[in-house]
């Protein structure tokens, strides 16, 4: 998993206004965001700014030969302990580059909808979620005796901390046959359609 790097950047307008665009739908209460264009036109460089200006980690997959559904779940996991159980404000931004199977569509589908990730944690790894997040659901009158309040607790601190953030390009059928296979992807986000216009440039 790769974080924020340090890019140095000059904005135009169309710019200033996707940032403040992108830091308004991560500011609301559970928002998410499609950001719709072809590559090159600052997606994913105002989405890392905008979570910044909003205080908040933006954390993205980093692919690497070998990385798979696993993988995935793995960095999932990583992710839902940061936002469920630490408290971390999280952006989780993610691109249509980054799909190596469609079921990380239906993962991040499923988050988008529910909050859930159907078996995302083994046993073990679920018992010590649990253990770390019933402190947290005592202090707000849950019931720390019961794991599924304590579970629910623990999805609602995930939904109300992390926000996910999807570039997807328009260009040929994979956008519009993902948003049929997919409805939450549209449903459950907020879209900024980013045109072919000068936004910003990198230097380096």
């Amino acid at each position: 998993m790769t974080f924020s790097k340090e890019t140095k950047l000059v904005f135009f307008q169309d710019a200033v206004e996707h940032v403040s665009r992108i830091a308004r739908m991560i500011r609301q209460e559970r928002g998410n965001a499609l950001l719709v264009g072809v590559g090159g036109t600052g997606k994913q460089s105002l989405t890392r700014l905008a979570a910044h200006m909003c205080g908040m980690r933006c954390f993205q997959i980093e692919l690497s030969r070998g990385y798979n559904y696993d993988s995935f779940h793995e960095d999932l996991r990583r992710l839902f302990k940061m936002a469920g159980v630490e408290g971390k404000d999280m952006v989780f931004l993610f691109t249509d580059t980054q799909i190596v199977v469609e079921e990380f569509l239906e993962d991040i589908n499923n988050m988008l909808n529910s909050g859930e990730v159907p078996n995302l944690f083994e046993k073990d790894d679920l018992e010590q979620v649990l253990a770390a997040t019933r402190p947290r659901a005592k202090e707000a009158g849950i019931n720390e005796g019961n794991r599924d309040e304590v579970f629910q607790f623990f999805i609602s601190r995930v939904r109300e901390k992390l926000h996910i953030v999807l570039c997807m390009s328009p260009v040929g059928d994979a956008f519009r046959s993902r948003c049929r296979m997919f409805p939450s992807l549209v449903n459950c986000c907020t879209i900024d359609w980013f045109v072919q216009v000068r936004t910003l440039r990198s230097l380096w």
